[in-house]
Order: C-alpha cells, then sequence, then structure tokens
C-alpha cells in the first residue's frame, strides 16, 4: 500500500513539474513574441524547449517500442539489431540495453 502511495505522489509530482514547465514555456514564448525577453529568458525557454522535445521523443519511443513488441510495423531507430543507444542520447528511450 504504502509503495503504491509513493508511485502515485511521485507521479503526481511529475505530471505537476511538466505542467509548470509548459505553462513557464507559454509565458516565455509570449515574451519572446512582445520583445520584451532577457537573455536570461532566452535561455530557460531554450532550455525547456529542449526538455518538452525530449519528453516528446520518449513518448514517441516508448508507443512504437510498444506498438513493435506487439508486431505491428513500426519505425524505430536502431544502431544495431538490439539497441537503442542513439535514441538514448537525443532523448528517447532510457536504456541502450538489448531489446528484450
Amino acid at each position: 500500500m504504502r509503495d503504491n502511495l509513493m508511485k502515485s505522489k511521485e507521479k503526481e509530482l511529475y505530471c505537476t513539474i511538466g505542467k509548470v514547465a509548459t505553462e513557464k514555456l507559454q509565458s516565455l514564448r509570449s515574451k519572446l513574441r512582445d520583445d520584451t525577453a532577457t537573455a536570461e529568458d532566452r535561455q530557460h525557454l531554450a532550455m525547456l524547449e529542449e526538455i518538452s522535445a525530449l519528453a516528446g521523443n520518449r513518448i514517441s519511443v516508448t508507443e512504437n517500442e510498444a506498438s513493435r513488441k506487439e508486431g505491428a510495423r513500426v519505425w524505430v531507430e536502431r544502431t544495431s539489431g538490439s539497441h537503442y543507444p542513439h535514441i538514448r542520447l537525443h532523448g528517447g528511450a532510457l536504456e541502450d540495453d538489448p531489446v528484450a
């Protein structure tokens, strides 16, 4: 029970971090459009855009790999028959261990 509560809290924390980061990303984009962004705002914007892109990549990799395991013909990026190091470097797969 306690483990489930901890996992639930962790999931809630990650979701909240994502929501706050997304709100900040939108705010910084607005400042950039309004030409009121500082140099620091631009750096923060670049970091949040990178994090957002990496998160999207990671979701796509997870979805494609799940579909592939079910027999669907989907695109997956590999540098060998069993490893995904290139995707990992770009924020997709969490591990470059062989596919089980």
